[in-house]
């Protein structure tokens, strides 16, 4: 005899419970461990695909290994001192920024400019406001960082974490299957394959198109000669998630930027804003239709809902969770509708017939 819904419901709600609770009272113990399981998770395709060309288990992992170390090298060595040094660059470049704006406001409205005008007033504190905050701010994540995780410690563990779950995904995936409740065996599978599509067409594709656009965006305009190129270009590939904000973001960043370097030079200018018609043009018709595709998504408000909620509860942590929480919980809402839609609460009849 089958368990009742409602004891069934008081199960799978303390099961929710007890993974909220755990989430929020080891956040920053388990940090290591959701990053190495995510790294697992998004590599895990790779492991498969060289495992297709004769490479087994083990050798596929220790590949992805050598080269996810050399890249770490690389970054460490060569790209993030290089955004840390652009970063402060531009704070600190910020008040001449703004300076030279209002010099160029009051010379073609002066009218603004008033001795009582409120945009004379705004626009002289905005840029010393940036720069004390923007190093404030800096100052504050870093030391909040190094505060919450030992980062040593957070170095070793992650790639540890992560090799030994490449190692034996397919193992654990088995296990847990085997685990199901044989009752609810085939919706949970497909649930599950829903979730999985969601995460694989969203966050892998999504990844790799905000990568790709990143380094795009960040060596064309450094190309251009536009300083603070990379610094830009990083940011308008890291909101690209995020349809048309991450253009709209970097184009408007670098298009001001270039106005400032390279005023009364309008084919440079043009350059830094055809840079950035050309990178909308391949993400629209080249790069997302590869990786994306037309796989269920993820709505930006929904996503920017899920990390704003669970950053704000759980933290850092809150915020690695929260788009495969998002992402099942989309695919359990689009269950339940259409479990809605098939019961008689919704036909409103007892044979089956619409009415």
């Amino acid at each position: 005899m089958s368990m009742p819904v409602r004891q069934q419901l008081i199960y799978w709600g303390i099961a929710a419970a007890v993974f909220f609770l755990v989430l929020w009272g080891l956040g920053t113990v388990i940090l290591p461990f959701l990053v190495g399981g995510a790294i697992a998770y998004f590599l895990d395709p790779v492991a498969d695909r060289l495992e297709g060309m004769g490479l087994s288990r083990t050798a596929a992992t220790a590949v992805i290994s050598v080269f996810a170390l050399v890249m770490f090298v690389v970054l460490s060595l060569l790209i993030v001192p290089m955004l840390l040094r652009q970063l402060g660059g531009l704070v600190n470049a910020a008040p001449e920024i703004i300076g030279q704006l209002q010099v160029f406001l009051k010379n073609h409205f002066p009218s603004l400019f008033d001795d009582q005008s409120v945009l004379r007033e705004t626009l002289a504190g905005v840029g010393k406001t940036i720069q004390s905050k923007g190093a404030e701010l800096a100052s504050t994540l870093l030391s909040s960082a190094l505060s919450v995780i030992n980062f040593v410690v957070f170095i070793v563990v992650v790639p540890v974490v992560a090799f030994y779950l490449l190692l034996d995904w397919d193992n654990m995936i088995a296990r847990i299957d085997k685990l199901l409740p044989r009752e609810h065996r085939d919706t949970i599978r497909q649930l599950g394959r829903d979730i999985d599509q969601v995460l694989a067409g969203f966050v892998r594709g999504q990844v790799l198109v905000c990568l790709i656009l990143g380094t795009f965006y960040s060596v064309a305009l450094m190309l251009a000669g536009l300083n603070f190129g990379l610094i830009v270009g990083a940011i308008a590939g890291l909101v690209t998630f995020i349809p048309y904000i991450g253009a709209l973001t970097g184009g408007a960043l670098a298009i001001g930027l270039a106005l400032f370097q390279f005023w009364g030079d309008w084919f440079q200018i043009g350059i830094v804003a055809g840079i950035f018609a050309l990178g909308q043009f391949l993400e629209g018709n080249i790069i997302t239709p590869r990786l994306v595709g037309k796989s269920v998504g993820l709505h930006p408000v929904w996503l920017l809902f899920a990390l704003s909620a669970f950053g704000t509860v759980f933290g850092f942590v809150g915020m690695l969770v929260a788009v495969p929480v998002a992402a099942a919980l989309g695919v359990f809402a689009r269950f339940g509708i259409a479990q809605y839609l098939d019961s008689r609460l919704y036909r409103g009849d007892a044979g089956g017939t619409d009415g």
